[in-house]
């Protein structure tokens, strides 16, 4: 018996090792349809190999998670993986000592990393200025228009056209009113659609110094008269009913999705929730221009969120980390991820891949999104890496939301924007100056 028992021991010694499991944790801040789209990538990753455990966890928005996740590491109970969305990027590239450059963990493992697989727009946003790749990019987005086709049939409108230009939403907005629509038009995430996106769409500054990719001394433009021009226009549709505002964040996007709301300016990470939930037909277009501006349209910025490697762990750890990351860029998971959810292939091969299925000839305005991040970019729109940005987009919030409130005219509430902004920029620029 003894003999029995010293065996067992033995083999469960030798056993043991072979199944233990290196965890990692990764915190993110998916909900409701997407996030079931993150618990299946790991659990598809942790099904693949025996190796290594991914653990996703969900901490609340990006602002939430951000803030956990700094006191976490504080506390030296940081998670692996941290999931920032794309205006944190500054102020995570700030924080060196907090953070392992993604590069540096992928060649670590071993693996073949090169940055130029990425689509250009997608990878240069996440790229420190000496070309090291720093965080990976995962839920990439940008901003598009999404419109209700039965709505649109019931107003006499073209279902097959949507409006191009913000003349003629505010048009389409005027019949879908008259045919007895109650929310014409909403926007989710205002500073990013109206002021962000509209800025490089158009091709005007949003901020100096390249919008702040040419350094932290960046300073706020989002005051210019086409700036003002396009509040005001909102502002009037808003006293005219034609544009309802429903709140901040990706709020306002449920009223899409029960049909309340008509036409909406938000996520192409929003395709995922439509095209389960809607019960109505409806289809995605570029976002609206106004014709009259020079270089129009010109291309949208990334938005979305990366997922960053936190310091302070062990070698093998970041071994997993790696493993992950390389599974995550695999043609076939983007691509598979791209057409469930709506945020872009972030590799070329993920695109041809899912150009050569036929999605985007079978779903109409899928490419959309990746249409308009493929152009070239100019100085002035290649994206916006501002410090202290989650903060200032919370004031983006604040004055807009006076506009549309009647409290404040379009041009009060931007010049605001600037002058807080940039007190916030300055802030920023003295605690990080090396």
């Amino acid at each position: 018996m003894k003999h029995q028992l010293l065996a067992a021991a033995l083999a469960a010694t030798l056993i043991t090792p072979a199944w233990a499991q290196t965890e990692v944790q990764w915190w993110h801040s998916m909900t409701a349809v997407n996030g079931e789209w993150v618990n299946d990538l790991a659990k598809d990753f942790n099904a693949k190999q025996k190796e290594y455990k991914i653990v996703p966890t969900f901490k609340g928005g990006y602002d939430e998670s951000m803030t956990a996740a700094v006191a976490a590491f504080r506390a030296g109970n940081a998670p692996h993986i941290l999931q920032v969305f794309e205006v944190g990027t500054a102020t995570m590239m700030a924080s060196k000592n907090a953070i392992v450059p993604v590069t540096q963990v992928m060649q670590q493992a071993g693996y073949k990393f090169d940055p130029k697989v990425y689509v250009p727009a997608v990878a240069g946003y996440y790229t420190a200025p000496n070309g090291q790749m720093l965080s990976f990019p995962f839920n990439s987005s940008t901003t598009v228009f999404y419109y209700n086709k039965d709505a649109f049939k019931a107003a006499g409108l073209d279902t097959d056209k949507a409006p191009a230009t913000w003349p003629e939403v505010a048009l389409a907005a005027a019949k879908l009113k008259t045919s007895g629509h109650k929310c014409p038009l909403s926007i989710s995430w205002q500073g990013w659609t109206q002021l962000e996106s509209f800025s490089a769409w158009h091709n005007v500054e949003f901020a100096t110094k390249g919008n702040g990719l040419g350094g932290l001394d960046a300073r706020m433009k989002a005051n210019s008269p086409l700036h003002v021009r396009h509040i005001e226009n909102l502002a009037n549709m808003a006293k005219q009913g034609l544009f309802v505002y429903k709140g901040r964040g990706n709020v306002p996007e449920a009223s899409f999705v029960s049909g309340e709301c008509a036409m909406m300016t938000t996520s192409s990470g929003f395709y995922g929730n439509v095209a389960k939930n809607a019960k109505f037909a409806y289809s995605v277009a570029p976002l609206p221009f106004y014709p009259d501006v020079p270089g129009a349209p010109q291309n949208t910025v990334i938005g979305g969120a990366s997922l960053w490697v936190m310091a302070g762990k062990k070698p093998e750890e970041y071994k997993g980390v790696a493993a992950f990351f390389n599974y995550l860029s695999s043609p076939e998971v983007q691509s598979a991820s791209h057409k469930r959810t709506g945020y872009l292939p972030i590799t070329t091969a993920a695109y041809q891949l899912t150009e050569k299925s036929g999605f985007y000839k079978q779903n109409p305005g899928t490419d959309v999104a990746v249409n308009q991040m493929i152009r070239k970019t100019t100085d002035k729109s290649r994206g916006i890496r501002l410090g202290n940005y989650v903060q200032i987009r919370t004031i983006e919030d604040e004055e807009l939301e006076q506009v549309w409130a009647g409290k404040k005219s379009a041009q009060e509430a931007l010049d605001s924007i600037v002058k807080r902004g940039n007190e916030l920029l300055e802030r920023f620029e003295k605690a990080n100056k090396s």
